[in-house]
């Protein structure tokens, strides 16, 4: 997609912003959505929460890529902040999806950000796009989050929904609060370890969107995970080789759910995820192993 205009929603966040570099790099024309008042003809401005968003801004974009929500891993699970993580979702992608929709001429493609929390708890049990959705807060935000992109497929405009998993990198999500603790040898499992974690190296995450924009052919749901999905104590060896730590010490399930209250569920649970659609549309992943995504996070 060289030289394209292209909108990113969410673009000061970790995926988000390491997507637009990779865009800008390539030398696309990035359009970076923002709440407050633009400060430069690359920026356009929008309300997601209150359904609004710079129709002129937008005109003329081959694409339009929704990363933009509050933090799901931000703090505890209150009811008021369980309550703005749906609207920040949910009613960023129904503007935005409107506004695609009527868009003249429309954007060839509609990227939306979706997570692997679709899957709920899946324990060892492995399972691919074909997978229906499970039980629980996260995986009914993701089902709500996924169908507000509607207009923009009903319109004819190709919609791609990212599920994506945990993304190893230093500067944010999970292993951003990761990295310091071990670093500092404090690392080590959480509950008994046995729950898998789907995780994915930021680069291969930005390659992946980066696939899925140029290929006319692809849409639906894809889920952005590397393709060998690890336990929780396999993470935890694994950071202690590759930052020669040790990794002495262990969370019992009971404090976590103490400290972090509905939300320990989702550190807890099991999500074995495969991206099946994605290899078989012929994407390789240069950090398939959590090793390799590790070291390329440092």
């Amino acid at each position: 997609m060289a030289r394209s205009r292209i909108a990113v929603a969410g673009a000061s966040g970790l995926i988000g912003g390491a997507l637009v570099r990779s865009l800008v790099t390539d030398g696309c024309e990035v359009v970076r959505l923002v709440r407050r008042e633009p400060r430069g003809a690359d920026e356009v401005r929008w309300d997601p929460e209150g359904g609004r968003v710079d129709m002129a801004g937008l005109a003329g974009c081959d694409a339009v890529v929704n990363l933009a929500g509050a933090g799901v891993g931000d703090r505890r699970w209150s009811e008021p902040y369980k309550v703005r993580i749906r609207s920040s979702r949910v009613h960023g992608t129904t503007a935005l999806a409107e506004a695609v929709a009527t868009l003249e001429p429309r954007p060839r493609v509609f990227v939306n950000g979706s997570a692997i929390g679709f899957y709920g708890e899946t324990g060892a049990r492995a399972v691919d796009e074909s997978a229906p959705a499970g039980e629980g807060f996260l995986s009914a935000l993701c089902e709500e989050w996924e169908a507000a992109a509607a207009p923009a497929r009903e319109a004819g405009v190709r919609t791609v929904l990212v599920r994506t998993g945990l993304v190893v990198a230093r500067g944010g999500g999970a292993w951003g609060r990761l990295f310091p603790l071990f670093r500092a040898g404090l690392g080590g499992r959480l509950g008994d370890g046995s729950q898998y974690w789907s995780f994915v190296a930021l680069h291969d995450e930005v390659a992946a969107i980066r696939h899925l924009l140029d290929r006319d052919d692809l849409s639906g749901p894809f889920n952005l995970t590397a393709p060998q999905p690890v336990t929780n104590r396999e993470v935890t060896a694994a950071m202690g080789r590759v930052l020669h730590r040790p990794t002495p010490f262990a969370v019992p399930a009971p404090v976590l759910r103490a400290v972090l209250g509905e939300m320990a569920g989702d550190v807890l649970g099991s999500a074995r995820v495969l991206p099946a659609r994605l290899l078989e549309s012929g994407f390789r992943f240069a950090f398939p192993e959590i090793d390799g995504a590790i070291r390329a996070a440092l």
